[in-house]
C-alpha cells in the first residue's frame, strides 16, 4: 500500500455529508490481502431515504456483503454516500439496488449482495435482495442474519 496516495482520501479530513448519491463520492483502497479470498460484510442499521411521492422518511436495515479483489471501499466514504440518501427521494428497490451497482462500478468485487431490509409504510415492509451472482461456493458466507418483519406477532 505504500504507492497509494492516501491523501485524496476523505478519511482524515473534515467532509460535509454529500446532499444527494449521484454528487457522493465513494473512495476506494488497495486490497492487502488481494491474495486471499475472504469476505467482507457493512450492517447499516439506520438507513434512512425519503419517499418520492410523498417526502416521508423511509427506514432500512442494510447488510451489504462482498468478495472483495484488488480494491475495498473505504468506511468513511461509504458511510458519507449512504447518509447523502437521507434527502434523496426514492422507492426502496431504487436505492437497494442503486447502492449495489456503485459498490460493483468503483470496487469490481468478486462477488457482492446487498439485503434492503425495509420497514413498513402503508402496513407493508418491502425486503429488497440483489447480487452480483451465485454466492461462492469457496467461501463460508454467512445468512444476513435479519429476520422477516413480523410486526407484534
Amino acid at each position: 500500500m505504500t504507492d497509494f496516495d492516501t491523501t485524496a482520501l476523505q478519511l482524515g479530513h473534515a467532509v460535509a455529508r454529500p446532499t444527494d448519491p449521484a454528487s457522493a463520492r465513494l473512495d476506494r483502497v488497495p486490497d492487502p490481502q488481494a491474495d486471499t479470498r475472504y469476505m467482507v460484510r457493512f450492517t447499516v442499521p439506520e438507513f434512512t431515504s425519503l419517499c418520492p411521492v410523498t417526502g416521508q422518511p423511509d427506514f432500512a436495515h442494510l447488510v451489504i456483503d462482498y468478495v472483495p479483489d484488488a480494491w475495498l471501499v473505504e468506511s468513511k466514504s461509504l458511510k458519507l454516500y449512504l447518509g447523502s440518501f437521507r434527502d434523496h427521494g426514492a422507492f426502496h428497490e431504487d436505492c437497494t439496488v442503486r447502492i449495489g451497482r456503485r459498490l460493483v462500478d468503483l470496487l469490481a468485487p468478486h462477488w457482492l449482495r446487498i439485503g434492503g431490509y425495509w420497514y413498513p409504510r402503508g402496513g407493508i415492509p418491502i425486503d429488497v435482495f440483489w447480487s452480483t451472482g451465485p454466492q461462492p461456493a469457496d467461501l463460508w458466507i454467512p445468512d444476513q442474519g435479519v429476520a422477516p418483519y413480523r410486526g407484534r406477532g
